[in-house]
């Protein structure tokens, strides 16, 4: 999708063995379209080297603060004048104490405190080993960094170089590039929580068979990834797909409309938005086989006996929050034909005050789609795109709908 296409990233790396992730996190950068100037410190160069960090950027590196190839000899000024952030990918423990301390004694720390603070937000990626990150000096050094107005990313756990297990890793190219994405997008839903379904349900009937769709849920799960980067509280209860979750975002699992229901009712009470994404099946049979249903000798199958399932979406959109407006409800219908028909008639018959339709055979297990929002006032499209476009079109659309301000 090319989503940092015209931005300009000061990538910069401090010592520590997680430099290796800086060559995959620059080509990832470049990969969506970002131009990435790499400045090293000594320390970083002990670990990987310039030639590296260039070849992979193809821009000169730089590590000193006295290179001469600046025609001003400032490229603590020049560097941090050109880019639309800067990220540094692995922040050390030493670094981040130099940063709260002002210090500048390279050209990394120069130019973090050379940058127009209103213009060039810094990103801290930590790492470090578990003790040091736990110590009550990075930790006082940390909150520091955020009152300076500095962001300082999670770190990962697990398995570190030196052996030992805990919190402390720095986060993965991949993880990184998530975070920076998210950085850039509006923040419109701060201070809202955002509870979402996505995928199918999946009503058994015997063991090994049941009744299902071919809902994916990667819309919905768009939907989670842009309500959090919308600086949303995201709450995600997902029917049996193959998906990661977004970062940051809570996630419950369930299979049967009931446990879908189950799940959306424990989060409710505390939710802002609710968004109806899933593909709930309509129907399940009254009592699922204890084993599986072997052939006839007529060749047909026996009779099953179906029961309606719990409309999820009716139910909430008709609770007492879901009336006052306290908790503000968007459904989805996947129709077959006649989508604008269908959907204003869905809409009515929820009783919810946004129902966003496609046409399911044209979406299902596809990363593009189409959407046609219906409200009381008529109805608007979001033509055809990638399912992420969509879903941060649709926050956007949200957030103006309950009258959340932007915040940038």
């Amino acid at each position: 999708m090319n989503e940092l296409a015209g931005k300009h990233i000061l990538l910069g790396l401090t010592g520590g063995i997680a430099c290796y992730k800086a060559a995959d996190l620059c080509r990832a950068l470049i990969k969506q379209g970002a131009t990435v100037q790499v400045v090293m410190t000594q320390a970083a160069a002990q670990f990987i080297t310039p030639v590296t960090m260039q070849a992979l950027s193809q821009r000169p590196v730089y590590d000193s603060q006295w290179d001469s190839r600046a025609d001003n000899n400032m490229l603590h000024i020049t560097l941090s004048r050109a880019a639309d952030a800067c990220l540094i990918a692995p922040a050390s423990a030493d670094f981040m104490a130099k940063l709260v301390q002002g210090r500048a004694d390279d050209l990394l720390s120069l130019l973090c405190l050379a940058r127009p603070l209103a213009r060039l937000p810094l990103l801290l990626a930590p790492a470090m080993n578990r003790e040091m990150w736990a110590h009550p000096a990075t930790q006082r050094n940390v909150a520091q960094l955020l009152a300076d107005g500095a962001t300082v990313l999670p770190v990962g756990q697990g398995e570190q170089a030196c052996g030992e297990t805990g919190d402390g890793r720095m986060l993965e190219a991949l993880e990184l590039l998530d975070e920076l994405l998210a950085f850039f997008q509006p923040k419109t839903l701060v201070g809202q929580h955002v509870l979402i379904t996505a995928g199918p349900t999946y009503e058994a009937i015997d063991p090994v068979r049941g009744i299902t769709n071919l809902s994916s849920g990667k819309m919905g799960f768009a939907l989670a990834r842009a309500a959090r980067e919308a600086g949303a509280q995201v709450s995600l209860v997902a029917g049996p797909v193959s998906l990661d979750t977004p970062r940051g975002v809570q996630r419950w699992n369930v299979r049967s409309a009931d446990e879908m229901l189950a799940a959306v009712n424990q989060e409710i009470a505390s939710a802002t938005v609710f968004i109806a994404c899933a593909a709930v099946a309509d129907w399940r049979p009254a009592a699922a086989m204890a084993q599986k249903i072997k052939k006839t000798p007529t060749g047909l199958p026996p009779a099953i006996e179906f029961v309606e399932n719990p409309d999820i979406l009716a139910t909430v959109a008709q609770s007492e929050r879901g009336r006052s407006g306290a908790l503000y409800c968007v459904g989805f219908a996947a129709e077959s034909h006649d989508l604008l028909a269908q959907t204003q008639a869905k809409r009515v018959r929820k009783g919810v005050p946004l129902l966003v339709g496609n046409i399911g055979p044209d979406t299902f297990g596809r990363d593009d789609n189409a959407l046609l929002l219906v409200d009381a006032d008529g109805s608007s499209e979001l033509p055809r795109n990638a399912k992420l476009v969509l879903a941060r079109q649709l926050i956007t659309e949200i957030a103006h709908r309950i009258g959340v301000g932007a915040r940038s």
